[in-house]
């Protein structure tokens, strides 16, 4: 392999254009992956096709949100540690800022008539971008058969019979990787497209082919780097659980959301469906109806759609300030729960990126991988139907069905106007083709105009 290249590409130039890729990254994991590649691949030229699907493909091993880790790789790629933190930063800012900003609006205005049909619109259009995102990522990820039963198995486990999310995760990778040990097909992973396949070549981008120096294995580094961001992301949790013991809301918040960067593999809608589950059911952070609000607002801002946990942590030390006045404790939840959510992110490609020969070479991994994509629609279907049933229904009532117990609609209990909005909104975006941001405006807009009517 030839010897590496010097790219050529300043720090400065890198902020500037991490920047834009940041105030662009609306859309979810699809729209900021595509906005990335169309910036750093097609335009900018800095690395390859190649070398970014094979980055992409590693972040998608990785529980958390993989547009934000793709951008920490290619940083680090680019200008080492420096270059890694500033890309994964600068790409949750813009979402931080906006979420927070929001979250106070929300909290202080938002039994006004017009924030109440702002967010009643917001939640139409959202149940129809989780149905859109089932049906997109289940068009790739469901090849065979095969694929299809596990993601079927999912759904059923998760939406009749409550089988925590993580044990659906490690069944389904199991799965696949005993599979594809044995010689089985229908678990061989494909690539994740974010362009065609002839695109630039590895050898005729700026960084080139070869593997720069700084991203070669290093045990000593690896083993410094790891205690380094360990350290940041599990000092203040142990801090808290020290300091205002296991039941305080903060402890709560750093140690749920710590937990969840652990185990939250799929992308962004995935991890939703946990965290609404145990947010919701079990801590009672929020409500689902308020749940729906923070999946609206962050589809409407930039950065990762997995920005709705701040505002999760923002309304659960909202409603359990301790003797902090509830504004700041507030504040605090929620640049917490965005530290411990974000952290694990740059552990994961700093530790991690060096290896990656080694994990993308390895088929029964692959295989894995593929299965939990797999899963991963089943997941996603729960949380479009569990979204559903909260929007478009005031009243659910359980029913015992093979062993089971599910929540099912009182169809009298429905609400015509979030039926009409939702119908108007499924339209614009499968039938019109209309992008999302032009869908969340105008049905915000509705919801707006029917709250006025009222």
């Amino acid at each position: 392999m030839s010897e590496p290249k010097v790219h050529g590409v300043p720090f400065g130039e890198a902020m500037k254009v991490w920047l834009r890729v940041a105030a662009l990254s609306f859309g979810g994991p699809a729209g900021q992956i595509a906005v990335m590649h169309r910036i750093i691949v097609e335009e900018k030229k800095w690395i390859g096709e190649q070398r970014f699907l094979q980055a992409l493909n590693y972040c998608t091993l990785l529980p958390g949100p993989e547009a934000q880790q793709l951008a920490i790789y290619i940083g680090w790629l680019m200008h080492r540690t420096a270059g890694g933190l500033l890309a994964g930063t600068l790409f949750v800012m813009p979402g931080l800022v906006a979420i927070m900003a929001l979250s106070w609006i929300y909290v202080l205005l938002g039994k006004i008539t017009l924030v109440q049909g702002l967010f009643f619109g917001l939640k139409a259009a959202v149940l129809v971008i989780v149905i859109e995102a089932v049906l997109r990522v289940g068009r790739r990820a469901l090849r065979n058969n095969a694929m299809r039963l596990l993601a079927v198995a999912a759904f059923v486990a998760i939406f009749f019979y409550g089988v925590p999310f993580p044990l659906i995760v490690v069944v389904a990778g199991l799965i696949g990787f005993a599979a594809t040990r044995l010689g089985r097909s229908e678990f061989r992973a494909g690539g994740h497209g974010a362009g065609g396949h002839a695109g630039l070549g590895d050898a005729q981008s700026l960084l080139g082919e070869a593997t720069p120096e700084h991203a070669r294995p290093n045990l000593a580094w690896t083993l410094l780097i790891g205690a380094v961001f360990l350290a940041l992301w599990l000092a203040p949790v142990g801090l808290l659980w020290l300091l205002r013991g296991p039941d305080d809301v903060f402890t709560q918040i750093a140690v749920f959301f710590s937990k969840m960067a652990v185990v939250t593999f799929g992308g962004a809608y995935a991890v939703l469906a946990y965290v609404a589950q145990q947010a919701v059911e079990q801590y009672g952070w929020v409500t689902a109806g308020e749940m729906l609000d923070g999946l609206g607002l962050a589809e409407s801002t930039p950065g990762p759609l997995i920005m709705v946990t701040q505002f999760v942590g923002f309304l659960g030390a909202w409603r359990d300030p301790e003797a902090l006045p509830p504004l700041l404790a507030a504040t605090l939840g929620g640049l917490l729960t965005t530290w411990v959510t974000f952290v694990p992110c740059f552990l994961w490609i700093f530790v991690g990126a060096p290896y990656v020969e080694a994990l993308r070479t390895n088929k029964a991994l692959s295989g894995a991988l593929a299965a939990i994509t797999a899963a991963i629609v089943g997941v996603i279907l729960n949380l479009a139907v569990w979204f559903g049933l909260q929007v478009l229904f005031g009243e659910l009532r359980p029913v015992s069905l093979l062993g089971a117990t599910v929540d099912v609609p009182v169809l009298g209990s429905a609400n015509v106007a979030a039926v009409a909005l939702a119908a108007a909104c499924a339209v614009a975006v499968f039938r019109l083709r209309f992008g999302m941001i032009p869908v969340l405006l105008a049905s915000s807009m509705a919801g707006i105009g029917y709250a006025l009517m009222l």
